[in-house]
């Protein structure tokens, strides 16, 4: 698959099938968020990968709008560095991985949502990470469940002209 035709693909998926990754998917899901940029090569980021479906049950509680984790046949919690003089570069480096391995489910038929952690403390205690990382959001991966075809949004993508500022506002 094309960059760009990835890129003009991706959506969230919140409905998967019923079944286990292939684990050459799951391997290169994981790779590529391990490969991407980060900022001075800092690498801030540890994955945490889940597949039991009472973790992922769990873990959807842990924010609002995560139903779909608990349908996953993969979870992926993103921890960096407890706050710090970094943590905003942490959290763009975050960002990085987490379209990395994104786009990377993608081009194997993967699809995959972005959440929000809303109990940290409740997802530590549930993953055991150590007390200097902290997880704020996570990404959910099945192979997409059938959908009806549903026409795109009326208000779709914001436009070039709303978006775009070239050379100044």
């Amino acid at each position: 698959m094309e960059v760009w035709e990835a890129i003009r693909k991706k959506r969230a998926v919140r409905d998967f099938k019923p079944e286990p990754l292939q684990e050459a998917h799951i391997r290169r899901i994981l790779d590529a968020g391990r490969r991407s940029q980060s900022s001075k090569n800092s690498q801030p980021w540890q994955f945490i990968a889940i597949q039991n479906h009472d973790t992922l049950e769990q873990l959807s509680k842990t924010g609002n709008f995560l139903t779909h984790v608990a349908g996953a046949a993969l979870c992926v919690v993103i921890c960096v560095p407890e706050p710090n003089d970094r943590t905003l570069w942490h959290f763009f480096d975050t960002g990085q991985s987490a379209a990395y391995m994104q786009l990377a489910a993608l081009e194997v038929g993967v699809g995959s949502c972005l959440g929000t952690i809303y109990e940290p403390d409740t997802v530590r205690q549930l993953l055991g990470f150590p007390a200097d990382l902290q997880a704020r959001i996570l990404i959910s991966f099945g192979y997409p469940a059938d959908q009806p075809e549903r026409p795109p949004r009326k208000e779709g993508r914001r436009t070039w002209d709303d978006v775009i500022h070239l050379e100044h506002w």
